[in-house]
């Protein structure tokens, strides 16, 4: 289960995609985690994912 806190959130998808994942795609099948969903949340408090960086900034 993913972290409800949005920073929190936020912490633990970049580390994940840094350490583990080459792309969002695949850390949501990983995680089984609804990209769509993940991709809202995170822009509620102002990051957008960048596929180059693979990362939210």
């Amino acid at each position: 289960m993913l972290p409800q806190d949005p920073i929190i959130l936020l912490s633990y998808v970049n580390t994940q995609l840094r350490d583990r994942d080459a792309s969002l795609a695949a850390f949501c099948d990983r995680e089984n985690a609804d990209e769509a969903d993940l991709r809202a949340r995170l822009q509620e408090v102002g990051y957008i994912y960048d596929a180059q960086a693979n990362r939210f900034i």
